[in-house]
């Protein structure tokens, strides 16, 4: 489990996130569209990650995971609890140079099987947070 400050650092020396479920403009009142806003405003590089859209905030998404062109610093999830098993599977699957650095599960997603089995595999994991919360205290806006 990282500790406090451990998570404001990845967030702060992040440059790349994959932001998997994330929605497009379409669905401007949603979290999967408007943290990754915000982090797009806070200087970050976004790979949407949703086979449903074909873009959002000017990024081409991705049907999967396996499309990503290079290693992300942050996979941040927007998916339902019981849909990580078989997304840590999917991770775990990656090429290395294709693995995120850090799984991060938005607020209200935890699944502590599928968290230990990614924390076993090497993985950096943080569950039940709001990425842009953090990313708003520790990055200003570009």
């Amino acid at each position: 489990m990282l500790n406090e400050q451990e998570v404001i650092d990845i967030v702060k020396n992040a440059k790349t996130v994959a932001v998997y479920g994330m929605q497009d403009e379409v669905h401007m009142d949603r979290p999967a569209f408007q943290i990754p806003a915000m982090l797009k405003e806070r200087g970050l590089k976004l790979y949407p990650v949703n086979p449903k859209i074909e873009s959002s905030l000017g990024e081409k998404a991705l049907a999967s995971l396996k499309d990503l062109p290079l290693s992300v610093d942050i996979l941040d999830v927007f998916r339902r609890s019981d849909a990580i098993p078989e997304l840590t599977d999917e991770i775990i699957a990656l090429p290395t140079e294709k693995r995120p650095k850090v799984v991060w599960l938005q607020t209200g997603i935890t699944h502590p099987q599928a968290e230990a089995k990614l924390e076993q595999a090497g993985f950096k994991v943080v569950s039940d947070a709001c990425l842009g919360v953090f990313a708003s205290r520790v990055r200003s806006k570009v």
